[in-house]
């Protein structure tokens, strides 16, 4: 049986999985892609350029989804709560590539940006893990709610014709329902207020900045 991981190694784990997360062509899913039985639509250069935006919105949301998990999971208490934040990290990893994919589909990039977003987001997952797991599974219901609020507006906000995009972030959101879901009947408190209206003001922050950068 495996002993526990030392600082340093597991230090190196979560560089390792920061990379892994952070550099292009380096999450492979295990789901096909729902896009992948979807017809490619003629898009305009207006249209392409407004679904990768979006596109690339959604795939830092999945970066900052993957440091949450990660951060959480490095401080969390409970051994159940430590497996049940790397299950659903693991899930969010075909998240990851299937925005990844569309964005190249779309001739576009992921967001430049994102280390800094990873940095921001796991220490914010350690944060919640180290108040307490009741409260960095309520950081989990909250943040997944949050995330299907803004999924769903993505939906109407691609093109029309991007059925692709479209079939991706339909399974997503199912997806992250049943991950906010899962972390309320495991025991997950409501967060206070001004906490959800702090989360609510940084996803606006990451959105403007992501978008074309």
């Amino acid at each position: 049986m495996k002993g526990p991981l030392n600082f340093l190694d597991s230090a190196l784990v979560q560089f390792d999985q920061a990379l892994r997360t952070c550099v292009p062509g380096s999450t492979l899913s295990q789901r096909p892609s729902p896009a992948s039985s979807v017809e490619q639509s003629e898009l305009t250069e207006t249209e392409r350029l407004h679904a990768a935006g979006l596109m690339r919105i959604n795939h830092t949301g999945e970066v900052c989804a993957q440091a949450l998990y990660a951060g959480q999971a490095s401080t969390a208490k409970l051994d159940k709560v430590r497996e049940s934040m790397e299950e659903a990290a693991a899930e969010e990893r075909d998240h990851l590539a299937w925005c990844e994919t569309r964005l190249s589909e779309l001739q576009s990039r992921p967001s430049l940006l994102n280390p800094l977003w990873y940095a921001i987001s796991f220490g914010l997952g350690a944060a919640a893990g180290l108040a307490g797991d009741k409260w960095s599974l309520g950081f989990v219901a909250e943040t997944e709610k949050q995330v299907c609020d803004h999924l769903e507006s993505h939906l109407e906000k691609l093109p029309e014709g991007d059925h692709r995009s479209k079939a991706v972030l339909t399974q997503m959101i199912q997806d992250e329902r049943d991950h906010g879901e899962t972390a309320e009947q495991a025991g997950g408190a409501p967060l206070p207020f001004p906490v959800r209206q702090a989360m609510l003001g940084m996803s606006v922050i990451m959105k403007r900045t992501t978008y074309r950068v």
